[in-house]
């Protein structure tokens, strides 16, 4: 139980120093991928949370990390689509949705969510150290991996469901990733495994983009010339996709990551 808590403890102190290094980054408009890493790492941060419910300040971080998702969710959107609009040739309309972007990320490093983040990612240590001291962390490893298993279960039942949602599939594999990422030495996914989690939420990420650029195209006119090429893109997602999801059912089902 003490090595697993010291894991804990030394994970969050990295997502710490990520963190801070994120917030300069977007301060000074460093470069384009501030933005990205940081909802990466908050991400990985939720991820070593979830299976800690129940412990002393994981809920009050848990919905910070939320809040912040939320500030920055469109920010990125609007980042992704731009980049696209861009090596497509379509300069103006890529660099409208570009305008403003240095203001927007020191907004971002200044902001009141990460600033709560940071706070509370701080004092979180101290936390789960009192805990243990106090014996409210009994069995920690157990509690984790029975916690990690319920989330292989989940993806592994949505796979088999023949009218999966996937919107919620591409949610539960980034769980059981970066879940698996987190906790390594729980050893739920050999390296063969994650490359096919990585492999299917990058498809399912190329479709949800493709889906959210079409949807958009519907107001914006300086989107049209795009219409054709996406609707096609998507499709291909989906098939793609589909195959990689077939691949990842049949992995699962011979696999341990569920035991």
């Amino acid at each position: 139980m003490a090595a697993m808590l010291d894991h804990v403890v030394a994970q969050i102190l990295a997502q710490q120093v990520r963190l801070l290094a994120c917030r300069e980054r977007l301060a000074a408009d460093t470069d384009s991928e501030a933005l990205h890493d940081l909802r990466t790492n908050v991400r990985r941060l939720r991820s070593l949370l979830r299976p800690l419910r129940g412990l002393p300040g994981v809920e009050q971080l848990e919905e910070a990390c939320k809040s912040l998702g939320e500030l920055t969710t469109p920010l990125r959107d609007r980042e992704v689509l731009a980049a696209e609009l861009l090596r497509r040739g379509l300069t103006a309309a890529g660099q409208r949705r570009q305008a403003g972007r240095a203001q927007a990320f020191a907004n971002v490093a200044r902001s009141a969510q990460l600033t709560r983040v940071l706070a509370i990612v701080d004092a979180f240590p101290l936390f789960l150290r009192a805990a243990g001291r106090e014996g409210l962390v009994p069995n920690l490893d157990k509690r984790i991996d029975r916690r990690l298993v319920k989330q292989w279960h989940k993806l592994h039942d949505a796979l088999r469901d023949p009218t999966h949602d996937r919107h919620r599939l591409r949610l539960l594999i980034k769980r059981a990733r970066y879940g698996d990422e987190a906790y390594p030495q729980l050893d739920h996914a050999g390296k063969k495994l994650q490359k096919l989690l990585k492999r299917a939420q990058g498809d399912l990420g190329d479709w949800h983009d493709r889906l959210q650029w079409l949807l958009q195209a519907r107001d914006h006119a300086d989107l049209a010339p795009c219409r054709g090429d996406w609707e096609q893109e998507l499709h291909e997602a989906e098939r793609t996709s589909d195959v990689t999801l077939d691949a990842l059912l049949k992995a699962l089902g011979r696999g341990k990551a569920g035991k």
